[in-house]
């Protein structure tokens, strides 16, 4: 991993009706995972898995490419940890680059969802509309869409 995560762009946790067992059994493939949570983005269609490897994933939807290298998983008895960079590139009016973390933990009956986006990077007037505004809505999005994706996929 690069050693500059930078600073919070993004920070939020859910609950996701499950457990760790079945988060542990979806991510066993991170092509579908992710081509799964992604497809439920509001406003992204056309969703489709574009290239996958041992660390990495390319998506190709209706604004753009996303790629997501350098994921890290780290497996334990009552959590689950992803860590991987994103660049985003949503047509020729942005291009954003960022470093997510992700952690599923034991929470009773269910697992809490966690997710830290950092470092977010988008050059030129529409990048920093994104930096500026963009945040909430786009973590709330990413939040909602591993819960629909996981409690869905049971």
């Amino acid at each position: 991993m690069k050693n500059t995560p930078g600073p919070i762009w993004f920070t939020g946790s859910n609950q996701v009706s499950c457990n760790l067992d079945h988060v542990k059994n979806s991510v066993e493939d991170l092509g579908e995972h992710y081509l799964g949570i992604i497809s439920l983005m509001p406003g992204l269609s056309n969703v489709e898995l574009a290239e996958q490897g041992k660390d990495f994933v390319t998506i190709r939807t209706n604004e753009g490419l996303m790629k997501r290298t350098e994921i890290k998983k780290i497996i334990e008895s009552d959590t689950i940890t992803f860590e991987f960079y994103e660049e985003y590139q949503a047509g020729k009016t942005v291009t954003t680059n960022s470093h997510f973390i992700e952690k599923f933990a034991n929470a009773n009956s269910a697992v809490t969802y966690n997710l830290t986006i950092r470092n977010t990077k988008a050059p030129g007037f529409m990048g920093f509309l994104y930096r500026t505004f963009g945040s909430s809505n786009t973590g709330k999005a990413f939040l909602e869409s591993c819960k629909t994706y996981l409690e869905a996929k049971q």
